[in-house]
């Protein structure tokens, strides 16, 4: 299964990637949707490619010499396969396949040398209509590009270079003395619009690195760095939908620490967020790729795994007693020993909501503490009878809160 989020490959190759380059230190996934923004959408596609067809036309039909005509017969040319590796980069990010990146950014140079060439060719036959309205186009595609493609500056810095950068050796053979301020002009132009999209990238990187960051608090537990509540919650959901339609079924853990109030009255919470960190690293190593941990308050943690029987869940779970329930060195000359408890609810034969789930492992939880500890329980009908009376008990106690309020 696929989200609906459209994924774009980075470059792979060498003048490609130097191109995209956003600068050193930036994370690979804000780098990913960078190199997104580049492929814009349709309508802003659509604009630069009538702006630039119509220009080149209307020159043309102006003036049908071998020159002019190459120089649509390109635009033309480089347009469609514009168009058709967008099209087909946007149906393959969809479906989270390789993308065609480095071509897609070589049509985006060519596509720029294109305009270029347009403006040299009008300037130096001494045509002041053509070389006027070239050079307007010209001008207001560098607009689009600066603020449409500063996800990667140096693709804006190449691009704007190769399109209005002609404006310079075109007055010079345009044989008009008034021209040549164009020689001081356009190096300003160019340098200061450069600039922008380097600024503008910093600006965004910045924003995103903001955001990644938050997004990182709101959803993982700061002490163990595991999925917090709300991350487990949208975590599960997403896997549950997932193996709705795999078939696959799951087993949601959830683990409580016997003894652990022990250990924080004996050595102060410093010890005990040491011995939680340690619990959590356990739980990671003990779980396969694609399983998904989480810690969601005090001593209790929650694991989601890919197993088809009960006789499988139950197996996982005591192989997490087994690896996290033991004596801890913490440091300083402590060490502490906890256990572990353990209830399962199936996926999808105690239920396929997040929360239900929760509800029904919390009750086999309390089933195989109170058989003993440091034991592994599965939902039974009785704990599923626990368990709704209490969720039942939760829906009034809330109701009463609000009508007396």
């Amino acid at each position: 299964m696929h989200s609906q989020k459209r994924i774009y490959s980075l470059p792979r190759w060498r003048v490609t990637r130097w191109l995209a380059d956003c600068g050193p230190g930036v994370p690979d996934d804000i780098r990913v949707e960078l190199i997104g923004n580049l492929f814009g959408n349709l309508p802003v596609f659509a604009g630069g490619v009538i702006n630039t067809l119509a220009v080149a036309a209307a020159i043309a039909i102006r003036t049908p010499t071998a020159l002019f005509i190459v120089w649509i017969g390109f635009e033309v040319a480089v347009c469609v396969a514009r168009l058709i590796v967008l099209l087909v980069a946007r149906g393959a990010a969809l479906k989270h396949r390789r993308t065609p990146t480095d071509i897609y950014l070589v049509l985006a140079v060519a596509w720029s040398v294109g305009v270029g060439y347009g403006v040299i060719v009008s300037m130096a036959r001494g045509d002041w209509v053509a070389a006027t309205l070239a050079c307007l186009s010209a001008a207001a595609m560098v607009g689009g590009i600066c603020f449409r493609n500063f996800s990667a500056p140096r693709l804006a810095a190449v691009t704007i270079l190769m399109s209005l950068g002609p404006t310079i050796p075109g007055a010079a053979l345009g044989g008009q003395p008034l021209l040549y301020i164009v020689l001081l002009q356009v190096p300003v132009y160019l340098g200061a619009m450069t600039a922008a999209a380097f600024t503008l990238n910093r600006m965004l990187i910045a924003t995103m690195r903001a955001e990644r960051d938050n997004n990182q608090r709101a959803r993982h537990d700061v002490l163990t760095g595991l999925l917090n509540r709300r991350g487990l919650i949208e975590a599960v959901d997403a896997a549950l939908t997932a193996a709705a339609l795999d078939g696959k079924p799951l087993a949601l853990l959830f683990l409580d620490l016997d003894d652990f109030k022990g250990v924080n009255d004996a050595f102060g919470h410093a010890v005990g967020d040491r011995l939680l960190k340690s619990v959590a690293g356990r739980l990671e190593c003990e779980l396969c790729e694609g399983d998904i941990a989480a810690r969601i308050g005090g001593d209790e943690f929650v694991a989601l795994v890919a197993v088809p029987t009960h006789e499988q869940a139950i197996a996982k779970g005591q192989a997490l007693i087994s690896a996290i329930a033991c004596t801890y060195p913490l440091g300083e000359g402590v060490s502490a020993a906890v256990g572990l408890s353990v209830g399962i609810a199936m996926v999808p034969e105690h239920g396929t909501d997040p929360e239900g789930l929760l509800v029904i492992a919390d009750a086999a939880l309390y089933e195989a503490k109170s058989s003993g500890k440091s034991r592994c329980c599965m939902a039974s009908p009785m704990s599923n009878l626990a368990a709704l009376r209490r969720l039942q008990a939760g829906i009034v106690g809330s109701a009463a809160g609000t009508l007396a309020a």
